[in-house]
């Protein structure tokens, strides 16, 4: 069984009793930190005789003195037949009141222990204590892994919102809970006896001198050598009892003394058992370090938001697997389709292209990758595999790529389309393991490995065209993924621009009301006329600017774009926003290099707008003519006049002596570049793949010095691209 599988189904079946001793523990967590807030501590170097006879003179009938983990001293008295417990001053042993032990604390104690079941809810307890320890330990290697490793455990977490909180509070307390838990099956070992807690025997001793005076506790050698702030406990010899002695118990040891010649009778260090128990119990409940209860409580809180949002996680995936209807038997099918998907997002891909193939009359089979095969009337084979976290493969096909290199060859072609985000190190890296394992072995491909970005139905409709033509068919995937509410938005300007390819765009600015909060580098999507397929755009600006901008270039037979261009003022869009945080820059002050082509300066556009803070921005930008499709150009002059904009390169690409390409500015400004990227600058790009990839080389050489890379770079979080 893998750690995913581990980890979800230990969650899932054991997630609300956890949730449980989760609640309960943040809850008795407060105690130790209350107490230490009411407490009347005494002195540290305050004689233990000096304790016993102030206390002796106040309260009669003394059979206890005890300190607290959190320092109040209490003292446990008979009064006639009526036994009386009373919260002591140690300044001078007067009674502040009666002391009493909250009932609500021992039900929830009792409650966190053993479910209110004695002996079988404390077995169930310690089950559950080892799941969490489980839990913990196969969420520590699933964040490693999904991080791209060990020592990126504590690198800038990536994925959805609900990924994203799940691991960063799970990265955050998982250690307070690992500690728990394994306190937890000490404590459980304990209270079976499977460890001893203790010291075996104690020693037989007994005041035998009859004759002589019961001495106070200040004429007792050992007690006056005895500091308060080691006393854990202090029984008096019981008047009825002429053979009772004095005992002490302190965090050295134990010693009894006789009651009337004031020897010492016994003295037993503390035995390394009980010491390990103390700390055990100190680590689990934080009972005399109210410091240690704090983050012990914040990690019982979390617990709940562990389990919530992993049980969210866990129910999205099954909500985005769709059934596949009409699936032809394996041994049927003449087009094969095997899935492998973390999430249940690629399943929808799947049945896109099921149904598109199914309407041309083939016999469609589609299955989870671990049931790779191929059978004799299989014309072509499928692979739609995404990938998980930093090159991972989904918990159902961590055998798959095994399964396949163990298959015998066929004819039949096999083709691999990846479904994964740039902004991990190895996009779609499952994807590409798998093509080159079926390449190295021989398996012919109708098409080559494609990768589709975010789950980007634009993509993956252009690589239905290219299927098209390779299977000569007629064919038209039709992906509609599942919308959040959108808004109508109210377009309020636009400003026109010809464009030097004969490519014209335009900025439009709508009203923003009705969004929800977006920065810029987020996406908005916009659903066209008789498509209910979004096209998203990248957003110019954040909510606080007050308006919707979105940079548009009109392509041909673009369904969107050219709907888009024909909007005056006062016309209406549905839209919705996606968040982007991997791209956004947030409130970082540190230095930028940003980066962009055509209408991809969009979101660096609105970066430098909200830029007053002047943190270190620089832009490379490069465009075909500045007459013709300089987007933000007077806004980006005002910038570098307030110095939201530090600096400015830009490349002409069609005009004489322009200086080429994004690129090319890029290169001759290398040495600007290198020092900023030395000195922890982060990267932005946003433009065409092309324009990425040249981006790319480029400053792969740049750093070589460095030894540096951009693989590097995105694997500290320093580089983010927002490709079209």
């Amino acid at each position: 069984m893998t750690w995913r599988l581990l980890h979800r189904w230990l969650g899932l079946v054991a997630g609300a009793v956890a949730l449980l001793l989760g609640i309960t523990g943040a809850i008795l967590a407060l105690d130790p930190v209350s107490s230490a807030w009411q407490a009347v501590p005494a002195a540290n170097d305050l004689p233990v005789a000096t304790l016993a006879q102030r206390v002796a003179a106040n309260v009669p009938g003394m059979e206890e003195i005890r300190r607290l983990p959190e320092g109040d001293i209490v003292a446990w008295s008979f009064d006639g037949n009526q036994a009386r417990a009373s919260r002591i001053d140690p300044a001078d042993g007067h009674v502040l009141g009666a002391y009493e032990d909250s009932a609500l604390f021992r039900w929830v104690k009792n409650l966190h222990r053993s479910f209110l079941l004695d002996d079988p809810g404390r077995i169930a307890a310690a089950v559950v204590a080892l799941t969490m320890l489980l839990l913990s330990i196969s969420g520590l290697t699933l964040t490693a892994r999904r991080l791209g490793g060990w020592r990126q455990l504590t690198a800038r977490v990536r994925g959805s919102l609900l990924q994203r909180i799940h691991v960063v509070t799970g990265r955050v307390v998982v250690a307070v809970l690992l500690l728990s838990s394994i306190t937890a099956l000490y404590m459980s070992a304990v209270t079976f006896s499977l460890i001893p807690a203790d010291a075996d025997t104690e020693p037989d001793v007994i005041s035998v001198d009859s004759t002589q005076p019961d001495l106070r506790a200040e004429q007792l050698p050992l007690l006056r050598s005895l500091q308060t702030g080691d006393l854990r406990r202090l029984s008096f010899p019981s008047p009825d009892d002429p053979e009772d002695v004095w005992q002490v118990e302190t965090d050295q040891g134990a010693g009894w003394v006789d009651r009337r010649s004031g020897q010492t009778l016994a003295w037993e260090p503390i035995a390394m058992p009980q010491r390990v128990n103390d700390l055990v119990t100190l680590l689990h409940t934080g009972e005399g370090a109210w410091f240690w209860a704090v983050p012990l409580g914040l990690a019982g809180a979390c617990i709940p938001l562990f389990w919530v949002t992993g049980l969210l996680m866990w129910w999205q995936t099954r909500r985005q697997t769709p059934r596949i209807a009409d699936n032809a038997a394996l041994s049927q099918a003449d087009m094969l389709i095997f899935v492998a998907s973390e999430s249940g997002v690629t399943w929808g891909f799947a049945q896109a292209l099921h149904q598109a193939l199914t309407r041309n009359g083939h016999r469609v089979y589609a299955g989870g990758l671990e049931k790779f095969q191929t059978v004799a009337a299989a014309r072509q084979i499928f692979i739609l595999a995404a990938t998980y976290g930093d090159g991972q493969a989904p918990a159902h096909a961590t055998k798959a790529l095994e399964r396949i290199k163990n298959q015998p060859i066929s004819a039949t072609p096999v083709t691999v389309l990846g479904f994964g985000d740039r902004q991990f190190g190895t996009f779609c890296g499952y994807a590409e393991a798998l093509d080159q394992a079926l390449r190295e072995r021989g398996w012919p491909q109708l098409l080559p490995l494609e990768k589709i970005h975010q789950q980007s139905p634009q993509e993956f409709a252009r690589w239905g065209a290219a299927l098209a033509q390779a299977l000569n068919e007629s064919l038209t995937l039709n992906y509609v993924p599942r919308l959040p509410p959108t808004t109508v938005l109210t377009l309020i300007s636009r400003q026109q621009f010809p464009g030097a390819a004969g490519e014209p765009s335009v900025i439009l600015r709508f009203q923003s009301t009705g969004l929800s909060r977006f920065e810029a580098g987020d996406l908005i999507g916009i659903i066209p006329p008789e498509s209910p397929v979004p096209r998203y755009y990248s957003l110019a600006c954040g909510w606080r600017d007050g308006f919707v901008e979105i940079c548009v270039r009109k392509f041909p037979n673009g369904l969107c774009s050219t709907w888009l261009h024909t909007l005056q003022a006062g016309d209406t869009v549905s839209a919705f926003v996606r968040p982007n945080p991997e791209f956004a820059l947030g409130g970082t002050r540190k230095p930028a290099v940003l980066i962009g082509a055509g209408t991809g300066v969009a979101p660096l556009a609105g970066f430098i707008r909200r830029n007053t803070r002047h943190a270190p921005m620089h832009l490379f930008y490069g465009i075909r003519d500045p007459a013709k499709d300089y987007y933000f150009g007077r806004e980006i002059e005002e910038w570098l006049g307030d110095h939201r904009l530090s600096s400015l390169k830009t490349a002409f690409s069609r005009v004489p002596d322009g200086g080429g390409y994004v690129q090319d500015a890029l290169q001759r400004d290398a040495t600007h570049v290198r020092e900023l990227l030395s000195g922890g600058a982060i990267v932005r790009v946003c433009g065409s793949r092309a324009m990425s990839q040249g981006v790319t080389r480029v400053l792969d050489e740049i750093l070589a010095p460095l030894r540096l890379s951009v693989a590097r770079l995105k694997a500290d979080g320093r580089y983010a691209e927002d490709i079209f």
